[in-house]
């Protein structure tokens, strides 16, 4: 019996992934990677991050979306599984909007973190 978890996101970009991943400093490898669990399980993921404790957490293409796939019961980070699919989550639509934007013309003249944990963002573009 698989110990992996497949919980659902909304993330169907992979660049816009890592990119979420590297800002939030998180360390990841590129997969396709075997993400390690319960008993030497493995499954095979686009996106790892390897943790102390020998145990992974990995993002998986469902044909859909990228999964979080993960033994939970092994899940060694400083906030709990939600929490950190909230962050990255928000960090994921920040990216897929700068590269929105930016294929659209658009630069960033304004960008502020909010104490609510928001992102405020002005965007510009200068017509010819």
């Amino acid at each position: 019996m698989s110990h992996f978890s497949q919980i659902k996101t909304q993330i169907r970009n992979l660049s816009s992934l890592q990119a979420a991943l590297t800002d939030l400093g998180i360390d990841w490898k590129p997969g396709p990677q075997e993400v390690r669990g319960y008993r030497e399980q493995t499954h095979t993921a686009d996106v790892v991050i390897e943790q102390s404790n020998g145990y992974d957490i990995g993002f998986s293409w469902n044909g859909a979306e990228y999964e979080l796939v993960a033994d939970l019961q092994f899940w060694n980070q400083p906030t709990p599984v939600d929490h950190f699919l909230s962050k990255v989550t928000q960090r994921y639509a920040f990216q897929t909007v700068l590269n929105e934007s930016v294929q659209r013309g658009f630069q960033v003249s304004e960008q502020q973190q909010n104490s609510d944990g928001s992102i405020r963002l002005v965007l510009q573009r200068w017509g010819a």
